[in-house]
């Protein structure tokens, strides 16, 4: 059965401090870290890479990975899994673009991976549905948008009813939507970072499960602030999968 409002219980295993005091690390940070550094800060706290043995003989949380690229977060995620940084399987991948590498390295993990090509559903409610029905099939009970490039509808937020995390290359609520890492440039700021949340209609928007801070350097592009940002991604995906796992086991003890 699906945890009653997931969102909620996932934020109460992060003290209250750690959120409270977010603010004045920020400025600490921002005073600081080295403006030639890739210093971050990752706040809450990443918990530690552990499975318990009892945790071992419990029912592993079953994500379903949605991804539209090059599958980078996707097989972070499941290295972590291989390496039992947390209790839980992929069971299945689903990719919208041909052309994803995401597949390939599905493959590498043994996952089977479906393509459900966007191109080929009339709404994006008809492509929803395909993914719901994939996903149930699976018996899915966590979604994890890793890098999906697509704008999900209400027939997947609430067939999973605060149960789609997803990833954003910004300090939410700061430059959501397209192009975050060149909002960001454009509007000089000294600090960026990235975001994973709770997933809502509104694009970007929902309760904030993680959050890591990267400043900004002078002679930064695009490719070079995102390629920074990607790799502060890559801890705060797993770490707020972590968060979910712990909060997962909890309830299933």
């Amino acid at each position: 059965m699906p945890l009653a409002q997931p969102s909620e219980r996932i934020a109460q295993i992060s003290t209250r401090n750690e959120w409270y005091n977010f603010e004045r690390k920020l400025k600490i940070f921002m005073l600081t870290a080295n403006t030639n550094s890739i210093d971050c800060l990752i706040v809450p706290s990443i918990p530690a890479p552990k499975v318990e043995k009892s945790a071992s003989l419990s029912k592993p949380l079953k994500l379903g990975i949605l991804a539209s690229g090059s599958g980078s977060n996707f097989e972070v995620i499941a290295q972590a899994i291989q390496n039992q940084e947390f209790n839980a399987q992929i069971p299945v991948l689903i990719y919208n673009n041909p052309e994803a590498k995401a597949a390939a390295r599905a493959e590498k993990y043994g996952i089977p991976s479906i393509l459900l090509n966007h191109r080929d559903s009339k709404t994006r409610e008809e492509l929803d549905t395909k993914i719901v029905r994939t996903f149930q099939e699976y018996d899915i009970e966590w979604v994890v948008m890793a890098g999906w490039m697509r704008i999900v509808t209400k027939v997947l937020l609430d067939a999973f009813a605060d149960r789609v995390i997803n990833i954003h290359p910004s300090l939410l609520p700061s430059f959501p939507g397209i192009r975050a890492v060149e909002q960001a440039l454009a509007a000089k700021v000294k600090i960026t970072g990235c975001t994973v949340h709770i997933a809502r209609l509104e694009v970007d928007s929902g309760p904030i499960l993680m959050q890591a801070a990267v400043p900004v350097l002078p002679d930064d592009t695009a490719e070079t602030l995102h390629a920074r940002i990607q790799v502060q991604e890559h801890k705060i995906m797993l770490g707020a999968i972590a968060l979910i796992a712990e909060s997962h086991q909890k309830h299933c003890d």
